[in-house]
């Protein structure tokens, strides 16, 4: 971890260093930090998790996989605030053919339904995980309004009369190897093809041969095929799709078969239950750095965490206009939000995806804080909205 990542003094033009309040119990302020690759610029958004106005859920254009700019997500939503979120599948140059879904790499909770589960370590989008953390680690803010750091595994079930087979994936656009993994309607109409490629140690290997496809309507068996589909999913349907040994479970059904599908995302802390959570990894947790985070390789970044117990919030987005694109190394980014007073933070996708929106008393829609990297909005699955009534 880089020594020396403080807080300085003298900020650009416009900055406003005391804060301008949001909405009641949201301020919003930025700074400049100096990092090692040259000075960087950060926007911080602090939210107070107890004031009974103020809330926050996850921003998600209404379906996994699907993607839109920050702005569009919190104005849809009617968000005064919201930075982007988790990494997710981008690109597949590695399969020709195959369309990217967009879908994010972790869990993800919004308004307390389940939305997804995470996929598998191996074929995450993102640079590499610290030691220790998963793709099944999130930050969330629980039932009673506390912010936390934790990990949500799926827990699911398919009954068929031949017997129950574990469900290994839900609404993801990569299962484990030898799975049967489950799409409901809020994954979309994006093909689910993505699914079966890649494997469990090699996201670039080859998409599986042995595949197939159930679709579940009314609790029976509605139809089959050799290859997973695309289109929307009614809302009282659930599409299975098998890989290798998966796919030769599900072949064993036939249409009319009574079959029941259940899932949930259990935390690992005990009888914790979540209104929202994101994925992402912790850099930061009960104020201490992880061990082995990134010293090395400056960017433009995203980060949320929180302090108070839980009871405070803190949203940070690097500006990526062309004097401060060196940005900050993992460390520094943990570094930094130690020094905010942050007890945990949580590290988000960054580059062009780093973005922070506010809306402006009285205004009709959000305004961009910082400067996209890329010079425009980049699309995202998803991302953190802050809401006041």
């Amino acid at each position: 971890m880089l020594a020396g990542a403080a807080l300085v003094g003298a900020a650009p033009a416009g900055a406003v260093p005391q804060g301008r309040r949001v909405a009641p119990g949201v301020t919003y302020r930025q700074f400049d930090v100096s990092a090692a690759a040259g000075e960087a610029h950060a926007h911080l958004l602090t939210v107070d998790l107890d004031n009974p106005h103020v809330r926050v859920d996850l921003l998600y254009p209404g379906a996994v996989a699907a993607r839109a700019t920050v702005s569009k997500l919190a104005d849809s939503a009617g968000a005064v605030a919201g930075v982007n979120g988790d990494f997710f599948n981008i690109t597949e140059t590695q399969h020709p053919g195959v369309e990217a879904t967009g879908a994010t790499v972790g869990p993800a909770i919004a308004g307390g339904q389940v939305l997804k589960a995470a996929v598998p370590k191996a074929q995450r989008f993102g640079p590499s995980l610290p030691p220790g953390t998963t793709t099944q680690d999130v930050l969330g803010v629980d039932t009673d309004g506390r912010a936390r750091l934790d990990r949500l595994t799926l827990s699911g079930s398919v009954s068929t009369p031949e017997g129950q087979l574990p469900l290994k994936g839900l609404n993801q656009y990569a299962l484990p190897e030898n799975s049967v993994g489950a799409f409901t309607s809020r994954w979309g109409s994006v093909s689910r093809v993505r699914a079966t490629c890649g494997t469990d140690t090699d996201r670039a290997a080859a998409c599986s041969t042995d595949t197939y496809e159930v679709k579940v309507q009314g609790g029976r068996v509605a139809s089959v095929a050799d290859t997973p589909g695309s289109g929307p999913i009614a809302a009282d349907s659930t599409v299975l799709v098998g890989r290798e040994e998966g796919a030769q479970q599900l072949r064993k059904l036939s249409v009319g078969d009574q079959v029941t599908v259940k899932h949930d995302l259990v935390a690992a802390t005990a009888k914790v239950r979540y209104e929202f959570a994101i994925g992402g990894y912790p850099v930061l947790r009960d104020g201490k750095p992880l061990s082995g985070l990134d010293d090395s390789t400056s960017a433009v970044r995203t980060v949320v965490g929180f302090a108070s117990g839980g009871h405070r919030m803190l949203l940070l987005a690097l500006d990526g206009a062309a004097a401060y694109r060196t940005g900050m190394t993992i460390a520094e980014e943990a570094a930094v939000m130690d020094e905010l007073g942050a007890s945990d933070a949580f590290n988000l996708d960054g580059g062009g995806s780093s973005e922070m929106v506010s809306r402006d008393a009285g205004a009709s829609g959000v305004t961009i804080l910082n400067h996209p990297s890329g010079g425009a909005e980049r699309p995202v699955p998803n991302g953190i909205g802050v809401f006041s009534s």
